[in-house]
């Protein structure tokens, strides 16, 4: 299971004490207010390079805007740019039952409830109404919503999804 979760991406720097402006990537920017510090990593790589304590949170249209302990002028926060910001698992927004983090299903098996391997989970896709998974096997892709009426289970601890494949999912099944 993955222990850090991307909430944002320092695009650039915010006034002249060291702000950053960030474009959240979480459902629920709010979490900024309610955390003390954030881990980072650096452009290009999603390993964990460092923290920052949160100074000051603010929001402006559909940006967040920090200020870390420590960096205390413009010219220091213009080098923080494209950054990613992450949290640790503790700071993750709580599941409800038969809810999972999609960065938790990203690289499971998905094998059918006929045991037939469709491959691995390369990507999940939001369409609006729900999220969609690629599969990928054999480098073909597979696309199988993740709802319902699909679902079968899902096993964290074997990363393993079950999923019932419904007619028209494949290229030549009847619909």
């Amino acid at each position: 299971m993955q222990q850090f979760f991307r909430v944002g991406i320092i695009t650039a720097a915010h006034g002249i004490r060291g702000g950053v402006r960030v474009y959240p990537v979480t459902d629920d920017p709010s979490r900024f207010q309610r955390i003390k510090e954030v881990y980072y990593s650096l452009p290009g790589s999603d390993d964990i390079a460092g923290t920052y304590r949160l100074r000051r949170v603010a929001f402006q249209k559909n940006m967040v805007l920090l200020e870390f302990e420590g960096i205390n002028d413009r010219n220091t926060a213009e080098t923080l740019k494209d950054r990613s910001l992450w949290v640790g698992r503790k700071d993750a927004l709580p599941l409800e039952e038969n809810e999972y983090y999609v960065a938790d299903l990203i690289g499971m098996r998905i094998v059918s409830d006929e045991g037939e391997d469709l491959g691995i989970v390369e990507e999940m896709m939001e369409t609006g109404s729900n999220y969609v998974m690629v599969a990928v096997k054999d480098g073909e892709e597979l696309l199988i919503p993740f709802i319902r009426d699909c679902l079968v289970g899902v096993d964290l601890e074997q990363d393993l999804i079950t999923v019932h494949l419904l007619p028209g999912l494949r290229d030549g099944d009847p619909v």
